[in-house]
């Protein structure tokens, strides 16, 4: 996993109400967290970034959106020691291009069904989509439970049975 992180949220509607869906990479597109909550402020930021770093470690350099409240989630946390103080936070709209596509696939595919109707099935089927697409990022060692070429329902079953 890279030390440098792009992190961006978006929005999904879940019975005509907008949650919201952050999520991090790597400067190599390497998917380092997801997390889908139902609010967008500072709190909902602080909770994912705390996530990513408990699953990931710290990054060295962060580049987030322009949204105030991630900046001052970045901020606190920098104040709270989690995160170091020498972390460069930055703004850049070109360098979270690559962040800002991956949604897309997740609305292609709820736009059909007219969007989620509750919060857990939300979660669960974007925990599967992510899941989906490690595996094809090669975030994980998968020639163990299956052989190539990898297809997306084989992945799906061995996934599920380890």
């Amino acid at each position: 996993m890279g030390t440098s992180w792009r992190i961006d949220e978006t929005y999904i509607k879940i019975k005509g109400n907008w949650v919201y869906l952050y999520r991090g990479v790597d400067k190599e597109g390497q998917t380092i967290d997801f997390f889908l909550s139902e609010q967008r402020d500072i709190a909902a930021a602080k909770q994912f970034l705390r996530q990513a770093i408990e699953q990931r470690g710290t990054p060295q350099k962060l580049t987030l959106d322009g949204y105030a409240a991630s900046h001052v989630a970045g901020s606190k946390l920098q104040e709270d020691g989690i995160l170091s103080a020498k972390l460069l936070v930055r703004t850049n709209r070109y360098l979270n291009n690559m962040i800002e596509q991956g949604p897309r696939r997740v609305k292609q595919r709820v736009r059909p069904v007219l969007g989620f109707k509750r919060f857990a099935h939300a979660a669960i089927t974007r925990s599967g989509i992510e899941l989906i697409h490690q595996f094809k990022k090669d975030q994980f060692d998968i020639s163990g439970l299956c052989s190539p070429p990898f297809r997306t329902p084989q992945l799906w079953e061995a996934g599920l049975a380890a």
